[in-house]
């Protein structure tokens, strides 16, 4: 370990992850998801290791995000789906991406900016949760207006796709039904997608029927299950990222003494308390004060009092620890490490939210 904040990356894990998941769900097409600078992990890194794990295309929420992997030199069929207004289309274009659709404006901003060349996009059909996506009111007009930009050859209909929200399998069923409505309506205007996606990890796992010929995986791709009632190991998928720190400080103390902000935490016996450098600011979530664990030397401990924006304590009681060991936060619970999932219920959120929040200050280090 180089420094005191670490997040090591096993970029194997990816591959092997990506390749259980093509072989569990089949679909002709597999896009794995690095937005968000591959959720903390590294974009350019994770995407060369799905890529060789077999998937064969790559999304991101934005086109900056896009063109960053353009400019790291990986050439594969790209997807970028969440665009603000004046988004930079043109330069998307030029670089091969394509472009999500999430309204007629926007279609029609993208055929503009299409100049000699010729836009692919994927139109995104809002089919219940509510957020960008063409509404089912507008989707007749939108989809004649692409056909007719498609006959003019400014633009391309790749793809149809939409998004689930995970609620329940009878509320996913019913957006299935709606987006399956949407795609009739999309082939009777004349449009002929090569992808048509709606699932991501969990309902590509889940629910069968809404898989298409395309999935999207995100979560699943860096080992960390979409579900409450099964594990990583229960979906044969390994966790891609371990956070580590070192032990900065130790003291004994006696009976009674307040440790970190506002004291919520006193030792209830003389005890030793070790400092690891990691807070806040790093991605560990306050919230989880006096709750979250992390493993020294094998063994748990607890967060002791609040997590401060550069450290926090814990209270190891008798144990023998000492500047400069390893303390791990989160990584693989196969190896008897807390795991990103337990940080997520110690913080009230989700493992999604845990390992995107890692900081810039955070080294990440990559192994194969």
């Amino acid at each position: 370990m180089t420094g005191f904040r670490e997040a090591v990356i096993d970029l194997d894990a990816v591959t092997a992850n990506i390749r259980s998941l093509r072989q569990v769900i089949g679909t002709p097409h597999l896009v794995a998801v690095v937005k968000a600078d591959g959720y903390g992990h590294g974009a350019v890194p994770v995407a060369r290791a799905a890529l060789a794990g077999g998937a064969d295309w790559l999304g991101t929420a934005d086109i900056p995000e896009a063109l960053a992997l353009r400019a790291a030199g990986i050439d594969a069929p790209l997807l970028c789906w969440l665009h603000p207004h004046g988004a930079d289309f043109a330069a998307a274009i030029r670089a091969g991406i394509d472009l999500g659709v999430s309204s007629a404006a926007q279609l029609d901003e993208i055929a503009d900016a299409a100049g000699s060349g010729v836009a692919q996009v994927h139109l995104k059909l809002d089919t219940g949760l509510s957020r960008n996506g063409i509404a089912e009111a507008e989707w007749e007009p939108v989809f004649q207006r692409a056909r007719d930009l498609e006959l003019s050859g400014v633009l391309r209909v790749r793809g149809i796709f939409s998004h689930l929200s995970n609620t329940s399998a009878a509320d996913d069923r019913a957006a299935l039904a709606v987006f399956t409505r949407g795609l009739a309506l999309a082939r009777r205007a004349g449009l002929s997608p090569d992808l048509v996606h709606l699932a991501a990890t969990a309902a590509a796992i889940d629910l069968p029927e809404t898989r298409f010929n395309t999935v999207r995986i995100g979560i699943g791709m860096y080992g960390l299950s979409p579900f409450d009632d099964r594990s990583s190991a229960d979906l044969g998928l390994r966790p891609v990222m371990t956070l580590r720190g070192r032990i900065a400080a130790v003291r004994r103390v006696p009976a009674g003494r307040g440790v970190s902000y506002s004291y919520t935490y006193r030792t209830t016996d003389e005890s030793t308390l070790a400092l690891v450098p990691l807070g806040y600011a790093d991605g560990v979530p306050r919230q989880a004060s006096g709750s979250g664990q992390v493993s020294i030397a094998g063994n748990r401990f607890r967060v002791a009092g609040r997590v401060a924006m550069d450290q926090f304590v814990v209270d190891v009681g008798d144990a023998e620890v000492a500047v400069g060991d390893d303390v791990i936060l989160f990584g693989d619970p196969e190896a008897g490490v807390p795991s990103a999932s337990e940080w997520a219920t110690a913080a009230g959120t989700i493992n999604y939210d845990i390992v995107t929040r890692v900081g810039a200050r955070v080294t990440r280090r990559y192994s194969a």
